[in-house]
């Protein structure tokens, strides 16, 4: 089995488009049974967010597989393979697996560096799981690639990259509305960047913050924590009404900020949209008074000497994940051939003794130490190949002479056979 995952994100797909395929609820479900019926994903994890489309599955074959995924997405979201075009992707193998990590690492995402992913693919995995479409293999590669996310935030500062921007929206915003200690700041959404955004406003000295979640329970938390204010989702319009800065990142599909939540006025009010697909509906921005700033905007953030420099460090960290993941995976993948090729030598050694056993009187000693004798030669005929197994296993090569071990023993690992015959009377028949 191999590791596939087709897919679209921000990077290859228009919004638009990334809003059609979407994979939240029902059409997740739908999914799942579509890829039940098929012949080559044995295992696969759905990550759906603002930013991707992702299916990761365990494959039998690459072709059969890209096809099946493709087809199935189709059949779910009633987009064309023609509609998806060059914006679906599909890597495997070790290919996959960086794909992932580096998902993971949030080096893939919008606001490079953000925590928020770790929480999604969290929740994939659970998911995953809750259905009964994850096995132990995509559960043992994503697993390790939330421990690369977590390790790639505690050892190093790609979370900056994400205040960053902030940080230049704030500075940017100021231009408007004089300095943010002043301002009246409202929130939107209680996320992993909404939360980033509360704690950096508030370290920047802003007294006047409101959260606004659909989760009321969630921004009252933020807010304890940032001595905040936390506020009903019906009731954002007062509170972007009463605010001059206003940050949003949702993840919502739709606008959450429509034309209408924004009352008139000539006091000057900035929108920091941090969202993919937008959170703000770009009407807002002709508004007069009103200033929207776009992610777009803050690209020279991402583009900086230091952002580079701590994105250079985590790719490098993302790569040597890699490369000791991969080489665990080969080395434990002739693990069952290496069980197998000892389970067929000890059935040997059972046979011939029953053999001898019907041929020759041995008292208990005698035939014990002819079954040690018969054990150390094994074990000695066993040894040098089963190293060489395990050290070839980490090569590209590695399947190859499995495969070949697996012919020339005519095994099936994962096969149980039983090669012992009844004991016979009077030698060979």
């Amino acid at each position: 089995m191999s590791l596939l995952v087709v897919g679209l994100s921000h990077r290859s797909a228009p919004v638009e488009l990334l809003e059609r395929a979407a994979l939240s609820g029902e059409r997740g479900a739908r999914l799942d049974a579509v890829l039940r019926g098929g012949d080559h994903v044995e295992e696969w994890m759905i990550v759906s967010t603002c930013n991707r489309v992702e299916i990761y599955g365990e494959v039998g074959t690459f072709h059969g597989a890209v096809t099946q995924i493709s087809e199935s997405l189709c059949a779910v979201t009633g987009l064309s393979l023609e509609e998806l075009g060059d914006s679906l992707y599909a890597h495997y193998e070790e290919r996959a697996i960086a794909h992932l990590f580096s998902v993971a690492a949030g080096l893939d995402s919008l606001a490079i560096g953000e925590s928020q992913i770790l929480g999604q693919l969290r929740s994939s995995l659970q998911d995953g799981r809750e259905h009964g479409h994850l096995g132990s293999a995509l559960e043992n590669v994503a697993q390790q690639a939330l421990r690369v996310g977590k390790k790639v935030h505690a050892e190093t500062e790609i979370d900056r990259v994400s205040k960053g921007l902030i940080e230049r929206g704030v500075a940017l915003a100021e231009h408007r509305i004089g300095p943010i200690q002043r301002a009246r700041a409202t929130v939107i959404g209680s996320g992993a960047m909404s939360a980033l955004a509360t704690h950096t406003l508030s370290r920047m000295g802003v007294e006047n913050i409101t959260i606004v979640s659909r989760t009321l329970e969630n921004a009252r938390r933020l807010a304890a924590a940032t001595g905040a204010t936390a506020r009903e989702w019906d009731e954002r319009a007062d509170a972007i009404a009463e605010s001059d800065f206003v940050v949003s990142c949702t993840g919502a599909v739709g606008h959450v900020v429509e034309i209408e939540h924004v009352t008139g006025g000539d006091r000057p009010k900035v929108f920091l949209d941090l969202a993919l697909p937008r959170d703000v509906d770009p009407a807002v921005a002709v508004l007069d008074a009103v200033t929207v700033l776009w992610l777009e905007d803050l690209r020279e953030v991402t583009e900086s000497e230091g952002s580079r420099s701590q994105v250079h460090a985590v790719e490098e960290m993302v790569t040597a994940e890699v490369a000791e993941f991969v080489l665990n995976r080969r080395a434990a993948s002739v693990g069952p051939t290496v069980a197998a090729i000892r389970r067929y030598a000890a059935d040997v050694v059972a046979t011939e003794l029953e053999r001898l056993d019907s041929r020759v009187e041995l008292d208990d000693r005698q035939r014990a130490q002819v079954q040690l004798s018969v054990h150390r030669i094994v074990e000695k005929l066993l040894h040098t190949p089963t190293v060489r197994m395990k050290e070839l296993a980490g090569s590209e090569d590695g399947s190859e002479y499995t495969s070949l071990l697996r012919t020339l023993f005519d095994i099936d690992p994962f096969v149980s056979k039983v090669s012992s015959i009844p004991r016979q009377v009077g030698g060979d028949s």
